[in-house]
């Protein structure tokens, strides 16, 4: 037995000695960034821009694939037209306008005059439209408050996007937030800086990192260095849509991630119409059959239009067979089409729906199959919208905060209310017979099938009067409880 355990102690510690496991050593792997948040918001500007130069001139100048589409320089002599199809600017436009058409009235809690006075003096809904463009472009920016009784008698409302802008943040909050603005003076360009704070407001002015006063800029003298006012608020907002996962604290634009798909788009599109260019049907001529002036003989020459030709040598000698010959290339639309296809649905994947942009890949879609192709687009939609409902009730405070410091009020606090109407609901008449078999069925009762029908469309008390007005044509009557008479009994006999 002994001997037994003496063997398996040795056989024990043989596979000790045999298998040993060494941690892993930590490497350091290193990424050379290509570009910087400011870089990069130029180029996504460049593609909501969408000129085919502007393209061309932005990729030669960085440090990129060299295979790119848009980078790569063809041989000489096989050179092809480089098309932009303006897809990225199209998908921006579209969905702004979507959340903006969707956007009702906002109402303030006490001071709904004064919120629709400054609304009118700054066009909100034009600079709402701006700011969500510009934060889909770009990633983010703010919305900026300026006090200037010169200009006007309320608060002036501009939207910074993110190339301008710098955030000063404690613990995750916003402190502070600093807008640049780039001046030309004196064969010079100077940086002017506006800090906006809790309470104050510092501006100063470089010239390369190098503080100058200023009054060094004629536009500015007048402007004070530092500005202080009453009220625990900054006068500006950020607002932000999406969340880079590259620069902290900053915000991610819709183009990020889809500029290759973009390119590819472009090259697939470039590729095919350089095709059809160089398979344009050619009709060779003999010399022996071109045709003349019947007054002098000679040929006529060709025309772009009507008699375009290319001329090849005949006989007129015996056995000569001359005819004219049209020849025409086959060009492959199938695989022309099929790489579209494929590299538009990457453009659009996770972002919005082709129905939305008025783009029927298949012709034999259906109404229910052209609405689920819509939720695409409707999860993107509901981003903005919960984006906008986050961030605009504090625009709308500090724009009245701003306004009662400029007329020496109290600052006060309001409840803002921003509503949205519906999204890619199918037709009204269609509407009305899912809801009429979903209340037929027991399922809904009047109340929520008005609210189905109308949601924010129409205000409570509407909804409330329609709803009592139902149940009257439908014969529905609330009874009160009748009454107990407990007066001479006892409460165990109750």
């Amino acid at each position: 037995m002994r001997l037994i355990n003496n063997m398996a102690e040795k056989i024990r510690q043989g596979i000790r000695s045999f298998l040993q496991i060494e941690p892993a050593q930590g490497n350091v792997v290193h990424i050379q960034e290509v570009m910087d948040y400011e870089t990069n918001a130029i180029k996504n500007r460049i593609w909501y821009r969408g000129e085919s130069e502007e393209l061309s001139a932005l990729y030669k100048s960085v440090n990129v694939d060299s295979t790119m589409f848009w980078k790569a320089v063809p041989t000489v002599g096989r050179e092809i037209r480089k098309i932009h199809t303006g897809l990225p600017g199209i998908i921006v436009d579209i969905l702004t306008s979507i959340v903006i058409a969707d956007m009702n009235d906002i109402s303030v809690s006490e001071k709904q005059n004064e919120w629709d006075a400054i609304v009118e003096d700054n066009n909100f809904s034009e600079l709402a439209a701006d700011a969500i463009t510009e934060t889909l472009i770009i990633g983010d920016g703010a919305f900026k408050f300026t006090i200037n009784t010169d200009i006007s008698q309320y608060p002036m409302i501009e939207f910074v996007s993110g190339e301008n802008i710098e955030y000063k943040r404690q613990h995750g909050r916003v402190i502070e937030i600093v807008f640049k603005t780039l001046y030309k003076a004196n064969f010079k360009t100077y940086e002017l800086e506006e800090r906006y704070g809790k309470n104050y407001i510092i501006t100063k002015l470089y010239d390369h990192n190098r503080e100058v006063p200023l009054n060094t800029i004629e536009e500015l003298s007048e402007l004070p260095a530092e500005v202080t006012y009453n009220g625990d608020f900054i006068m500006a907002v950020p607002f932000m849509i999406f969340k880079s996962s590259k620069w902290k604290g900053r915000g991610k634009s819709v183009f990020d991630t889809k500029c290759d798909n973009f390119d590819s788009l472009d090259e697939a599109w470039s590729q095919w119409m350089d095709a059809l260019r160089r398979g344009r049907s050619k009709e060779y001529v003999p010399d022996t059959l071109i045709p003349r002036n019947p007054a002098t003989g000679e040929p006529l020459k060709p025309n772009a239009f009507d008699n375009q030709y290319i001329q090849c040598e005949g006989g007129m000698g015996e056995g000569e067979n001359n005819k004219v010959e049209l020849i025409q290339p086959n060009i492959p639309h199938e695989s022309y089409l099929a790489t579209y296809i494929t590299a538009l649905d990457l453009c659009l994947q996770g972002l919005i729906s082709p129905s939305t942009l008025g783009i029927d890949t298949k012709k034999l879609d259906n109404a229910d199959a052209q609405r689920e192709k819509e939720k695409a687009t409707l999860y993107t939609r509901n981003k903005i919208v919960e984006a906008v409902q986050n961030t605009f009730p504090d625009v709308v405070n500090v724009a009245i905060k701003t306004y009662e410091v400029l007329m020496n009020q109290p600052v006060t606090k309001q409840t803002v209310d921003i509503p949205f109407g519906e999204y890619a609901n199918p037709s009204f008449e269609s509407q009305v017979e899912t809801v009429t078999k979903a209340k037929q069925g027991g399922v809904m009762s009047i109340e929520a099938s008005v609210e189905e029908l109308y949601g924010d469309s129409k205000d409570k008390s509407w909804k409330t009067e329609e709803i009592k007005r139902l149940k009257e044509e439908q014969g529905i009557v609330g009874m009160e409880e009748p009454a107990v008479n407990t007066e001479g009994l006892n409460v165990s006999e109750v």
